[in-house]
């Protein structure tokens, strides 16, 4: 039994409005009639209460992160990341009630699915640039402490917010006149690349504070790149790989728009995990201020070593 999205003219993704707006019926696995249209609406709604939770959580980290704590080379990352992540749930709050857009929703639709993906990619680099970074703090720590430029957080966020809003003009581009199929292998590539990068270094980053005797309990910065790192290979992955699954294999349509909420739990939880490492090891009940500069501050060695690697200056935060 054919369980496909019928033809269209415009794209092959059953996220296209003209799909899911006029086509309410399809069948799962086992033959099972299920009407698709109110499991999209559940999954809108959902993405949309987790979105807008998320955004309290960033804007949270953004307000003490931009105003209230002085900012470290790690703590730039995060400020970066954390923008991403609430630009991100933004696009998607703006995405879940798109319908009420009227005549424009088709046009709006295209828009923010390239924004969406706009500030996603940014998010995954950040993440590749993070776990790169501390992997070679961890081998290198003295070239890390020494020949370290000032300023690199801040210059290498500055290039990966440009090189993605570049990077995302041209899929816009061969959509426009090509196609979808240049956007699923150009961005795919890109895609993979980042998270292969962000991979090897997280696990060499794991492997290193495994193998480490020095230490009883390993820095916390360590601690909360891996597990940023997990939640969005658990959680935010299947968003970057859906539609190409979905153009060359049989991705069945539950499980396609479950990715929509899964990727707002990624951008969420991150907020949640920065919070939970500054507290760890702390009973005391602390301000918010307190918890999120412990998490970010530790600058501790795997070698044994305490690294005391000077706040920058004000300058270095952000696009």
């Amino acid at each position: 039994m054919e369980r496909g999205p019928p033809n269209m003219t415009v794209s092959p993704t059953p996220e296209y409005p003209e799909y899911y707006y006029n086509n309410y019926i399809d069948y799962n696995e086992n033959g099972i009639l299920f009407k698709r249209r109110l499991y999209y609406d559940e999954m809108n709604i959902l993405s949309l209460l987790i979105a807008l939770l998320g955004l309290l959580g960033n804007g949270a980290v953004l307000w003490l992160l931009g105003f209230r704590i002085p900012r470290n080379h790690f703590s730039v990352y995060i400020l970066n990341l954390a923008a991403a992540d609430a630009l991100f749930l933004c696009g998607s709050i703006l995405k879940s009630i798109h319908p009420c857009f009227g005549k424009f929703r088709d046009l709006t639709w295209v828009i923010l699915f390239f924004l969406k993906y706009l500030f996603y990619t940014v998010g995954l680099s950040l993440l590749a640039a993070i776990s790169t970074e501390r992997c070679l703090c961890a081998l290198f720590p003295l070239w890390y402490r020494c020949r370290r430029p000032e300023h690199t957080s801040a210059a290498v966020c500055a290039v990966l917010w440009v090189l993605t809003g570049m990077f995302w003009q041209l899929p816009f581009l061969l959509f426009t006149f090509y196609g979808e199929i240049y956007i699923f292998l150009i961005a795919g590539a890109w895609l993979l690349l980042l998270t292969c990068i962000m991979c090897v270094s997280s696990l060499t980053l794991l492997l290193r504070v495994q193998c480490s005797s020095r230490l009883r309990q390993p820095p916390r910065l360590y601690l909360l790149v891996l597990l940023t790192v997990l939640v969005f290979l658990l959680c935010g992955l299947p968003l970057g790989i859906r539609d190409f699954m979905y153009f060359y294999s049989e991705l069945g349509l539950r499980l396609y728009w479950l990715c929509e909420p899964l990727a707002c739990v990624n951008s969420s939880v991150n907020p949640l995990i920065y919070f939970f490492v500054g507290r760890l090891g702390n009973k005391r009940r602390e301000p918010l201020r307190e918890v999120l500069q412990r998490a970010l501050g530790d600058e501790q060695e795997l070698g044994g070593g305490t690294t005391n690697i000077p706040h920058t200056s004000n300058q270095e935060i952000t696009l």
